[in-house]
């Protein structure tokens, strides 16, 4: 009876073993065997609008190509709310569970995931990564350096430019808060270093390290300038609402770079949809996990039409009028503050 019940026991053990090695497969072009469903870690920088934005445009974008959540889709969403460390520790967390992709949102999320997921072969779909090249996950033809491809938010800074001047044909200094660390936030200050000038503008830079920065650096930066353009900088724009509540009390105009920096408080953005960029990165992402394409063989996208989005309440409270010809053309216009 003991030998018996040893055998069975034997058995069983080498059932199990059996069955932990008929995991997900990954197909020749990174994708995991489709019967088995995907498991896909969402890896997303911080906490704020338009990064979740990006993040349900994504699983819609999926959603929209048969990958859908709870059916096909296991999603292990996590967020590093802005923490470089935790941003690490998550990127690598992922790669031990052995997911089949990782959904990295935001520039600094990208880079740790794809430095984590190199030699693995998960491959790596990146969103909100305003300048992909400059953050070394693209060549200068916009090509994948390896399994590594996505959606970029490369901001319409001549648009925004024209814009403010036509909006405050009087205003002389502009500023821009940024993170110095952000590789997106720096190929944008020379995006704007290079343009200012055009149109009648000294621009007036302040670099910040981390969250703590903000206020004061907010304060230093208002006592100078007439107005300040928003970038889409992760750091900053996670404490927007301490931004604005300065302006506000010195009557400056904030100026956005997407919609819901607007919806919050900014006076208005030449800025990008980041629900279509998500969906954008989700249909991306579907063609690697059927097997279709490589990442590696993904050049990465761009929206390329800005949309104009305004405040009107934010208007009025400035005592300044929206010129027709950009009332006119706004995508959304906004008559209430969002909390």
């Amino acid at each position: 009876m003991k030998k018996k019940v040893t055998a069975i026991l034997l058995t069983l053990a080498m059932m199990a073993v059996m069955a932990a090695g008929c995991g997900k497969e990954r197909s020749e072009s990174g994708g995991a065997a489709a019967e088995n469903g995907y498991t896909i870690g969402i890896q997303q920088f911080a906490e704020h609008g338009s990064l979740d934005n990006c993040r349900e445009g994504f699983i819609e974008g999926l959603a929209e190509e048969g990958i859908v959540e709870g059916e096909n889709l296991t999603l292990d969403i996590k967020n590093a709310m802005a923490d470089t460390a935790t941003n690490a520790q998550i990127a690598n967390g992922f790669v031990s569970d052995k997911v089949d992709m990782i959904c990295a949102i935001a520039t600094p999320s990208a880079q740790s995931a794809y430095n984590a997921a190199m030699d693995k072969e998960i491959p790596v779909i990146f969103t909100a990564v305003t300048d992909p090249v400059a953050a070394e996950l693209a060549d200068q033809e916009g090509n994948p350096i390896g399994q590594v491809t996505g959606t970029s938010d490369k901001l319409p800074v001549e648009q925004q430019l024209k814009m403010i001047r036509t909006m405050l044909p009087d205003a002389k200094k502009l500023g821009i808060m940024y993170t110095t660390s952000e590789a997106n936030s720096v190929s944008a200050i020379e995006a704007y270093e290079s343009l200012a000038e055009d149109y009648g503008f000294e621009l007036i830079e302040k670099g910040i390290a981390q969250t703590a920065d903000v206020a004061l650096a907010a304060d230093d930066l208002l006592g100078q300038v007439d107005c300040i353009t928003n970038l889409t900088d992760n750091t900053v724009v996670a404490s927007l609402p301490t931004i604005l509540e300065k302006a506000n009390e010195k009557g400056i105009p904030v100026f956005g770079s997407e919609i819901e920096q607007v919806k919050i408080g900014c006076l208005a953005a030449e800025g990008i949809d980041y629900s279509s960029l998500g969906r954008q990165t989700g249909r991306i992402a579907a063609k690697v996990l059927k097997g279709e394409k490589k990442a590696s063989e993904i050049p990465y996208e761009v929206i390329t039409e800005p949309g104009f989005y305004v405040n009107n309440k934010v208007a009025e409270i400035l005592k300044l009028e929206v010129p027709a010809e950009l009332a006119d053309s706004a995508v959304i216009s906004f008559d209430e503050i969002s909390e």
